[in-house]
């Protein structure tokens, strides 16, 4: 028995709907529940049941003898503040996560992606981000990135500062800024690293 009786959706833009949910309680009351999604109505996930990523989030670190973590520090409208992070991005149509990834870095850094495959797949699969608002999932992608000079190819609502942090302005950041959480729990594991990627061997 489904727990909901139709959805409609309340907007039209071209990223991100809302949708309404006439959803159904444990004791058979309709209720009003809204949720966001970037798909169309046909092939939002509570209908498809598939959990393809929407997104990719970068952990990237440096092919140095001590690796750095790829930071980056953006503004974002909805707090009107700077906040860190790991670069992330949406998947374009056509693409797959490793291509999305290696796009998104060239883009808000500059910097040249080369995508890690070792470790454990587990890692790799799409996870959701916040299933109380969207239907939203993203998977992460990790590699390395050589230290050298290079040149951010940002759109122009984009304000990126790129950063590659150590282990202790990694804990400055996780103690004093504003941080997403899934930036958080990936500097968190980098931190817990010894050579920027040994973790994902579990």
């Amino acid at each position: 028995m489904s727990n909901y009786k139709k959805v409609k959706k309340q907007s039209d833009n071209p990223f991100l709907n809302l949708y309404k949910l006439d959803a159904v309680d444990r004791e058979g009351k309709v209720f009003d529940y809204y949720f966001v999604s970037r798909r169309d109505e046909e092939h939002i996930k509570l209908k498809t049941k598939d959990n393809t990523p929407e997104g990719i989030v970068v952990y990237a670190v440096t092919d140095e003898e001590k690796p750095r973590l790829l930071v980056i520090k953006e503004y974002r409208y909805p707090l009107d503040e700077y906040i860190y992070e790991l670069p992330a991005g949406i998947i374009d149509p056509g693409e797959v996560a490793e291509q999305s990834a290696v796009r998104e870095i060239k883009e808000e850094t500059g910097f040249d992606l080369k995508v890690y495959k070792g470790g454990n797949e587990a890692f790799r699969r799409p996870f959701y981000m916040g299933l109380g608002f969207t239907d939203e999932s993203n998977s992460t992608v990790f590699g390395t990135i050589h230290v050298e000079e290079v040149e951010q190819q940002l759109e122009s609502a984009e304000r990126i500062q790129v950063m590659l942090a150590d282990k202790e302005q990694v804990k400055r950041i996780l103690k004093e800024e504003r941080v997403t959480l899934r930036g958080a729990y990936l500097m968190m594991m980098y931190l817990k690293s010894e050579n920027g990627l040994d973790f994902l061997e579990v």
